[in-house]
C-alpha cells in the first residue's frame, strides 16, 4: 500500500516562512513527478508546484520566487519552502506523486492534506 504522508503544516504569520514535507512509503518500483497542490477556501484545488525525478521544476506564477520545491529521491521525499507568506495564501496544501508499482504501471497519488493557515 503506498502511502504520502505530509508534515509541517500549520499556523505562520504574515511574511513568515513555512517548510512542508511529503515523505512516500510502501511498495513500489520508482517514483517520476512528485508536486504540490493547494485548496483555498470556497475555491479549487490547484498547482503550486512540481519536480521530475532529475530535478526540473515548474511553478504557478503566484509563488514564483516565494516557494521552492525539492526532494530527496534516497529517501522518497520531497519538499516545499514557502517563503514571505501572504494571507492568501491559506490553503489547504497535498502532495501529489506520480509512483509506477510496476515498469507498465503509474498512476498518481495524493497525500491527505495539511493546512496552512496565514494570519496574525
Amino acid at each position: 500500500q503506498v502511502q504520502l504522508v505530509e508534515s509541517g503544516g500549520g499556523l505562520v504569520q504574515p511574511g513568515g516562512s513555512l517548510r512542508l514535507a511529503c515523505v512516500a512509503s510502501g511498495s513500489f518500483f520508482s517514483i517520476h513527478a512528485m508536486g504540490w497542490y493547494r485548496q483555498a477556501p470556497g475555491k479549487e484545488r490547484e498547482l503550486v508546484t512540481t519536480i521530475t525525478g532529475g530535478g526540473s521544476t515548474n511553478y504557478a506564477d503566484s509563488v514564483k520566487g516565494r516557494f521552492a520545491i525539492s526532494r530527496t529521491n534516497a529517501n522518497n521525499t520531497v519538499y516545499l519552502q514557502m517563503y514571505s507568506q501572504k494571507p492568501e495564501n491559506t490553503a489547504v496544501y497535498y502532495c501529489n506523486a506520480m509512483i509506477a508499482s510496476s515498469r507498465w504501471n503509474t498512476r498518481a497519488y495524493w497525500g491527505q492534506g495539511t493546512q496552512v493557515p496565514v494570519s496574525s
